[in-house]
């Protein structure tokens, strides 16, 4: 296992890289707000085993990688994905296996769009298609607002209301505690161990804790780049999705699903929004791997 600080136009991305140099890499990336950490050591042991080097690494405002004024210099998706490039061009790697978990999946779907020769399979984990910001449509469904027929669902009711309940909660692990069981769901066990140990570990090396937030954010900057059609994206494309998923219903993984030409919907029962119940984690590596 290896750290190294990838240059990004101005900005340092903190990275790991787990496994042998020269066996077939994976690129994991994580969620808004999430540091690469987040992605269970369990699953990157597991993507090893099965003769794999993986790399995962903080997002720009999360973890140990570089703090933007947002105010002076907002970004958007596109911005993130253009740091995923970096990220294999500071390893020299020609082209990845490429999984992404929640707006990590949304960044991939977009390097399978725009970057075809830098993805050799895409794992799309618990998320939406590309070229949609869902903010305004959880906002519409915190005021008591009718869905819109031609929008994905909405999140479920108790993640909605987790959300009114935690406003004004003060920031920090037993908070992310809580936000993670929910997003885990009632069906799987929550292996609340695991996940107190990773958001210690979390909130212990993060630089500026506050500046994940800017991630919410993002929805602001969409560009005609993030509305070209998923039917151009020519890579194996595996999607897995829970049928618990209370953030992304499962209608967001088979609309996804259906817009990429060939793509695997693999739904995963009992699983919500998070990936700590046990087993669970050799599953998705497993899922994961199948696609190299």
């Amino acid at each position: 296992m290896s750290e190294m600080f990838v240059t990004s136009g101005p900005l340092r991305l903190w990275t790991e890289r787990t496994g042998r140099p020269d066996d077939p890499a994976v690129l994991l990336i994580a969620g808004a707000s999430a540091q690469g950490y987040t992605f269970p050591d369990a699953m990157v042991d597991r993507l090893v085993d099965r003769g794999l080097q993986v790399i995962r690494f903080d997002h720009r405002d999360t973890g140990r990688s570089s703090i933007v004024d947002f105010d002076e210099h907002p970004y958007g998706l596109t911005d993130l994905a253009v740091d995923a490039v970096a990220i294999l061009d500071a390893y020299e790697l020609p082209s990845a296996h490429v999984a992404g978990a929640s707006m990590g999946g949304v960044i991939a779907q977009w390097l399978g769009v725009h970057q075809p020769d830098r993805v050799s399979s895409l794992t799309l984990l618990s998320t939406t298609p590309m070229g949609r910001d869902p903010g305004p449509v959880v906002e519409r469904a915190l005021a008591g607002q009718p869905a819109d027929p031609d929008e994905l669902p909405p999140p479920t009711a108790r993640f909605l209301q987790h959300l009114v309940d935690s406003a004004g909660t003060e920031p920090g692990v037993e908070a992310d505690v809580v936000t993670f069981r929910v997003m885990n769901g009632d069906v799987l066990p929550f292996d609340e161990p695991a996940a107190r140990a990773v958001l210690e570990r979390c909130w212990a090396r993060a630089t500026d804790p506050s500046a994940a937030a800017n991630h919410s954010l993002i929805g602001q900057k969409m560009g005609p780049d993030l509305l070209v059609p998923l039917s151009t994206i020519t890579a194996p494309t595996t999607v897995v999705h829970g049928d618990q998923d209370p953030l992304f219903t499962p209608a967001h993984g088979k609309a996804l699903a259906a817009a990429i030409p060939g793509a695997h919907l693999h739904v995963i029962p009992g699983m919500g929004h998070t990936y700590y119940s046990p087993n669970l984690p050799d599953q998705l590596a497993n899922l994961i791997a199948g696609g190299r």
